[in-house]
């Protein structure tokens, strides 16, 4: 028997889905370091791109999209004003990312979850979905990086580990 009370009930908060991406951010962040540096920027499978050129693409995505949303900005979406030559300028930009992410994030209310938002003027979804894609191209992307690694005869963190 369900009553009104426990069919309100929120399957998950939005600071429980906040930790879930930081957690993704996190394991995604272990398997940018897992590379060596030559690799990270030269190696792929496939014509694939390099895991340097995905890392790219999930820094330029989040955290102006985060802010995008907020300001009601549905400017391009564009990654040419970041070009790393070092893992570690990479690193340091993921973190500056992490940041930016959980200040906008924490500036979503609930009721805007569920707005439809034009992100980068071409992808109109409501919020909340534009965030759960974020999350899913991660996860596909550092499952590139997985690839890569084994491949390069390097063993991956254990994706469940994403603290």
């Amino acid at each position: 028997m369900t009553t009104t009370a426990t069919a309100t009930k929120q399957f998950m908060s939005t600071e429980q889905l906040l930790e879930h991406w930081q957690g993704h951010r996190n394991l995604t962040r272990r398997v940018i370091e897992s590379f060596p540096e030559k690799e990270l920027f030269e190696f792929s499978v496939a014509g694939m791109r390099p895991f340097a050129k995905l890392a790219v693409e999930l820094i330029s995505i989040a955290g102006p999209a985060l802010k995008g949303i907020i300001e009601n900005n549905m400017e391009a979406y564009n990654e040419e004003g970041f070009n790393p030559k070092t893992k570690e300028e990479i690193l340091k930009k993921w973190d500056e990312e992490t940041e930016v992410i959980n200040h906008y994030f924490n500036q979503i209310s609930a009721e805007r979850f569920q707005e439809t938002f034009n992100l980068f003027g071409q992808y109109e979804f409501p919020v909340y979905q534009n965030i759960l894609y974020f999350i899913d191209n991660e996860i596909h992307h550092r499952g590139q990086g997985y690839v890569y690694l084994r491949a390069l005869g390097i063993e991956p963190p254990f994706f469940w580990e994403r603290f």
